[in-house]
């Protein structure tokens, strides 16, 4: 017998609360506000071909409480083997809402202030810095991000109100998650890095991470999640990257999620003068992702480059919602979504570039390209721009189609069995934005994964 959703808002009492007054009160403002807005239904166009209208959020309970692990031995045999062959200069293992591992950042970042520590700790320890970044990219409502038009045009229509809906929730409840700040002028070597697993089936989770590069600092910074299959289960997350003037931040996300969770996380990027951010989405497990990757160029100069792979079989259904927004001259993006689908799987890829009215220069790329491996899978991709300068060069495009026949007769005629060849072809298809990070163990892993899918292929 199915349960219809129920409409019985969440309590207060699950509101975090052991935290500063200013902090406690935006969480209930955006309880409030999560409570008072609709489900985003197939009638808004950002949700248009993900319906979430199923999700019955009054059976889930917060993922059970997790305790400290002394020994790596200890964790999850996937966190175990990607420990293995990291190179990460320090990391955090969180297990559904608790920090239960972390290594200590190196001496000599330390005695330059950088600070890297789970986001619970960061309320406490570092209130002030705190306080003035977070909720400043990804608020708990959607983000307003109409582009300034000519006077006596008609810009683009602002967000479904219901848009924020998950948003809401994840500023609401979040637990825990990820802290990093690097100073002015301060340059972090290595990669840190957040491994996220989940353990309690039917329950939700929801974390943050916020990094900030203050002007002319670098960092990477890299967040996995990995499970086993877990049906019911939900991980709701957000993540803001501050790139203050003249700054370098790589940010990668490597989702996989075992069968039965749903994935939504909204990621965002502020982009000042002259500086740049990099990031790389892998969409793997789960199955449902909502995944949304959002680049503000606040700053004239500002650099955005987003990549991301995707290869959804089975019954997976992965939405990846991206928007390149130009608010300042002279600035650059440059987006390449690549995705495979397989048996019953569906994609989807909505991508906008938006350019403000004085936003003259912008030089601006998207394309989104998606292999078929089955006939009955299903794609969709909306790839969209929006622009109000007169002096710029913006292009989009999005192809979707079968392994070419000619390049599988090739490898066939060299005595490559049509299994094996077909491998080889996913395989080189989705190789090419894996050439563009400069991450060996991040590839390595990824190139795993890949592997793993195309041999269930």
């Amino acid at each position: 017998m199915t349960h219809p959703p129920t409409q019985q808002p969440f309590s207060e009492d699950l509101i975090v609360t052991a935290g500063p007054e200013w902090l406690t009160s935006k969480r209930r403002e955006s309880l409030a506000l999560f409570n008072g807005l609709e489900l985003p239904s197939e009638g808004v166009e950002a949700w248009k071909y993900t319906p979430v209208s199923h999700i019955d959020f009054g059976r889930l309970h917060p993922h059970a409480k997790r305790d400290v692990v002394t020994d790596v031995a200890q964790l999850p045999a996937s966190v175990q083997k990607r420990l293995n062959g990291t190179d990460v200069g320090a990391y955090l293992v969180l297990d559904g809402p608790d920090v239960v591992y972390a290594t200590p950042l190196p001496a000599e970042l330390v005695a330059k202030g950088v600070i890297f520590t789970d986001l619970k700790t960061a309320v406490e320890q570092h209130a002030d810095l705190v306080q003035k970044y977070l909720y400043s990219v990804v608020p708990a409502e959607v983000p307003d991000d109409t582009t300034i038009a000519a006077p006596g045009t008609t810009p683009s229509k602002s967000p479904d109100p219901s848009e924020g809906k998950f948003s809401a929730l994840a500023a609401a409840l979040w637990t825990n998650g990820a802290f990093v700040y690097v100073p002015r002028g301060v340059e972090v070597e290595l990669p840190l890095g957040a491994f996220r697993v989940m353990s309690d089936a039917g329950s939700y989770t929801a974390t943050r991470t916020l990094v900030v590069a203050e002007p002319n600092s670098s960092v990477t910074f890299i967040d996995e999640q990995d499970s086993e299959e877990l049906p019911g289960t939900y991980a709701i997350g957000a993540v803001e990257l501050v790139v203050n003037d003249g700054a370098r931040l790589r940010y990668v996300s490597v989702q996989n999620w075992g069968k039965g969770v749903t994935h939504i996380q909204r990621q965002r990027g502020n982009v000042g003068r002259d500086a740049t951010l990099n990031s790389l989405v892998v969409t793997m497990g789960g199955t449902l992702s909502r995944t949304e990757m959002q680049s503000y160029l606040l700053g004239q100069g500002s650099d955005s480059e987003m990549l991301a792979l995707y290869f959804a079989n089975r019954d997976q259904h992965f939405d990846h919602y991206t928007l390149q927004h130009h608010a300042a001259a002279n600035a650059h993006s440059d987006l390449l979504y690549k995705g495979v689908g397989d048996d019953r799987s569906v994609g989807v890829f909505s991508g906008m570039i938006k350019v403000d009215l004085n936003a003259q220069k912008t030089d601006a790329y998207q394309k989104h390209r998606t292999l078929m491996l089955s006939t009955e899978a299903r794609n969709y991709s909306v790839p969209q721009l929006e622009i109000n300068a007169n002096d710029v060069r913006c292009s989009h495009g999005s192809t979707t189609g079968p392994v070419d026949a000619e390049q599988l007769f090739f490898l066939k005629s060299r005595g490559i069995r049509e299994e094996q060849a077909e491998k080889m072809l996913v395989t080189a298809f989705l190789e090419d934005v894996l050439t563009r990070v400069p991450l060996k163990s991040v590839v390595a892993y990824i190139e795993g994964i890949i592997a793993e899918k195309v041999g269930a292929a």
